[in-house]
């Protein structure tokens, strides 16, 4: 392994570069540029086509690694690199004067230059995170330094750290340790899960921004499902996501064969692509349940009615706090209060009502674009999650079958999508038909994009015909 990492240094240009012009500097390469070329290898090795994307010959394809972080010792960090952005032509930023943290941008590469601590090269290395970011690749001598056994954990698939200090340092290393988990699937040391289950509470010191970062790393992991039921048994899933509490108290019922938050996590476990916020969206798709559970007294049948519709609400409170985007939150807020839609609407699309069926598909279709195929994918993800004893394998396969039924319409009218042309606007409508502005010009305007959708309209001819012989 380690002979393969010096082989793949030796031929990046960007790094060769740098180290050229860090010449009789003391200047080592640490942390993710080493540890994720390790993992690779490591995968290689034992054959692990699971582990990250396979290029079309079905090997692993290599990682992509355009950053790069430097450690400087004894020397004026500042000044050593501003001469470094200087003489290859890069552009120079500070990034943190207090910590001497500066970054050296070369197009779309960048190497992060950084003051080793107390500029000694044993503590640098024992403060570090985890041991698996803890090796040193000495630029000058081209060989490793790894005294916290950081190949040797990456070797047995272990996340450990130096010591326990080095977590009560920065406690947002505790969300992280489920973070590597996700992405490596590695087995976390028993006395970083101690510490963890006895300092979740710390993890309120640390900035939401921060949060929210390692948040979206850990949802990208391939074992995001181990990593989620594992900080769920620690403690640290509802200091991370304060709904969890309220799930918890929801047990398995006639539909569901998992209690709600087992559910949500079996949720994320069937989203078959790798994409974060849809991930998310499903932990989420069931937040609004604890406000409106209501157990039939006769029956003893649980009941959610409105839950998709406040928990749309709820996850803007929730995701706002944890400083996620504008538009990231009004995402995963349209997929939760929308997920059970396309399940609803699959019975249509497998109707002999075709020409009902064809107006409600097109009106779904016009309010969820462009997420419509992530929504599906949702709705199967939460069928596939639920399998109570009143749900039979019929009942699961029908659904599915309609599912993908609603995903083959949306497939033959999504070109139509962005082509979509305005025959009428607003203005027209209202003198066309002598009417004000008002809810009712908006019923109409959309009815016109949905049989334009259709095929029913396609010229100006058609729509003015169309809202004439519109009945509302």
């Amino acid at each position: 392994m380690k002979d393969k990492i010096k082989e793949y240094i030796k031929k990046d240009s960007f790094l060769n570069l740098i180290t050229e012009q860090l010449s009789g500097i003391e200047a080592y390469l640490v942390g993710g540029y080493i540890r994720d070329l390790a993992l690779y290898y490591r995968a290689l090795s034992l054959q692990d086509a699971d582990f990250t994307q396979v290029n079309s010959e079905n090997k692993l394809a290599e990682p992509i690694l355009p950053d790069k972080d430097i450690v400087l010792f004894n020397c004026d960090t500042e000044k050593i690199a501003r001469s470094l952005a200087d003489s290859i032509g890069a552009a120079f930023v500070e990034l943190d004067s207090e910590n001497k943290i500066y970054r050296v941008v070369s197009g779309d590469e960048y190497a992060d230059i950084a003051q080793g601590l107390n500029n000694n090269l044993e503590d640098d290395i024992k403060r570090r995170d985890f041991t698996i970011n803890s090796i040193f690749y000495d630029l000058k001598n081209a060989d490793f330094i790894d005294i916290a056994g950081g190949f040797d954990d990456i070797k047995n698939g272990v996340l450990r750290t130096y010591s326990p200090d080095n977590l009560e340092d920065d406690p947002l290393r505790m969300l992280r340790a489920y973070r590597f988990k996700s992405k490596t699937g590695f087995k976390i040391d028993d006395d970083v899960v101690k510490f963890i289950v006895q300092n979740t509470g710390k993890l309120d010191i640390v900035a939401k921004e921060r949060i929210k970062q390692e948040i979206i790393k850990l949802f990208e992991g391939d074992f995001l499902n181990d990593a989620l039921l594992e900080m769920l048994d620690t403690g640290l899933l509802e200091e991370v996501f304060p709904f969890v509490k309220d799930i918890k108290k929801i047990p398995p019922n006639s539909h569901h064969h998992l209690d709600l938050v087992h559910h949500s996590i079996e949720s994320t476990r069937q989203i078959r692509q790798n994409k974060p916020l849809l991930r998310l969206a499903a932990f989420y798709h069931d937040i609004g349940k604890p406000k409106c559970w209501k157990i039939e007294p006769e029956s003893g049948r649980h009941r959610f009615i409105g839950h998709d519709e406040i928990g749309g609400k709820l996850v803007v409170k929730e995701l706002s706090a944890l400083k996620f985007s504008k538009k990231e939150i009004e995402y995963v807020s349209k997929m939760v209060k929308n997920h059970i839609y396309p399940s609803s609407l699959a019975h249509s699309a497998g109707s002999d009502g075709q020409e009902v069926s064809n107006k409600a598909l097109a009106r779904f279709v016009r309010k969820i674009y462009p997420d419509v195929e992530d929504l599906i994918e949702l709705a199967r993800a939460d069928r596939l999650s639920a399998r109570g004893l009143a749900v039979s394998d019929k009942m699961v396969e029908d659904n599915l079958k309609n599912l993908e039924k609603l995903l083959e319409y949306y497939n033959s009218v999504k070109d139509k999508m962005e082509t979509l042309p305005k025959l009428l606007d607003g203005r027209e409508i209202m003198e066309i038909l002598n009417i004000k502005a008002g809810p009712k010009l908006g019923v109409i305007i959309e009815a016109l994009k949905e049989a334009q959708i259709e095929g029913i309209v396609k010229t100006k001819d058609d729509a003015v015909e169309f809202i004439k012989n519109l009945k509302l």
